[in-house]
C-alpha cells in the first residue's frame, strides 16, 4: 500500500512538472543592431550636422584669435629689433625693451585665451553629444522593445557591441530574426520632409576633440 501511494505521488508530481513546462511560453529570440539604428536615426543626422556647424564656428573664432595673436608677435619682434638697434640711445633702447616685454605678456595671455577657448569648446561638444546619445538610445530601446513585443518576442538582443573578449556578443543570428530594419522604419517614420537620410560625418570625432586649430604664437627673440 505504501509503495502504491509513493508511486501515485511521483506520478502526480511528474504531471505537475509537465503541465508547468507546457504553460511556459516558447522562447522566441530576436536581434537588433543598436549602433546602426543610432547612426541612421534622422535625429542623429541632424545632431551631427548641428555639431559640425558649431565646430566650424569655433574654428573661425580660433582663426580670428590666432590672427590677433600673430599680429602681437609681429609687434613684439619689431620692438625687440628696435631695442637692439645700436643707433638708439640707452633710454630709447630701455623703453623699447619694456614695451617688448609688455607685448610678450600680451602674447602669452592670448595663447592662454586660445587654449582655454579650445578646451571649453571641446568639453561643450562632448557633453552635448553624450547627453544626446543617452536620450536617443533610450528612445530607440523603447521603440525596439515595442517592435519586438509586437512580433511576439520573449527576448531581444543587441548584436552591435563586442564582449569583454572583444568579439561580437552574438556570433551568428538568422537574418529572419533581425528586426533592425523594422525598428529603423519605426524610429524614422516622423522624419521631416527634406531631412537628410544618410548619416553625416561622425559627430563623435567632432565632439571628442578640439577644433583643428593651429596655435602659432611663439615669438623668437
Amino acid at each position: 500500500m505504501k509503495k502504491t501511494i509513493q508511486t501515485l505521488i511521483a506520478a502526480v508530481a511528474f504531471g505537475a512538472l509537465t503541465l508547468a513546462a507546457q504553460a511556459q511560453p516558447a522562447v522566441k529570440l530576436y536581434v537588433v543592431d543598436m549602433a546602426k539604428l543610432y547612426d541612421t536615426h534622422y535625429k542623429t543626422v541632424e545632431k551631427n550636422a548641428q555639431l559640425q556647424a558649431d565646430d566650424q564656428k569655433a574654428q573661425e573664432e580660433v582663426d580670428r584669435m590666432n590672427k590677433e595673436g600673430n599680429s602681437l608677435v609681429e609687434e613684439y619682434k619689431a620692438l625687440n629689433d628696435k631695442a637692439g638697434n645700436p643707433a638708439l640711445t640707452a633710454e630709447a633702447k630701455s623703453s623699447a625693451q619694456n614695451e617688448a616685454q609688455k607685448k610678450l605678456g600680451s602674447i602669452q595671455q592670448k595663447q592662454q585665451e586660445v587654449q582655454t577657448f579650445i578646451q571649453n569648446t571641446r568639453n561643450s561638444l562632448q557633453q552635448r553629444m553624450q547627453t544626446y546619445k543617452a536620450l536617443i538610445l533610450e528612445e530607440i530601446s523603447k521603440t525596439a522593445s515595442t517592435v519586438a513585443q509586437r512580433k511576439g518576442a520573449t527576448l531581444l538582443l543587441d548584436k552591435s557591441g563586442p564582449s569583454l573578449f572583444l568579439i561580437p556578443n552574438i556570433i551568428y543570428s538568422d537574418p529572419a530574426y533581425d528586426i533592425t530594419d523594422d525598428v529603423a522604419k519605426e524610429i524614422n517614420k516622423d522624419r521631416p520632409a527634406g531631412s537628410p537620410t544618410a548619416p553625416a560625418a561622425s559627430a563623435a570625432a567632432s565632439a571628442s576633440g578640439a577644433p583643428a586649430v593651429n596655435v602659432n604664437l611663439n615669438p623668437k627673440k
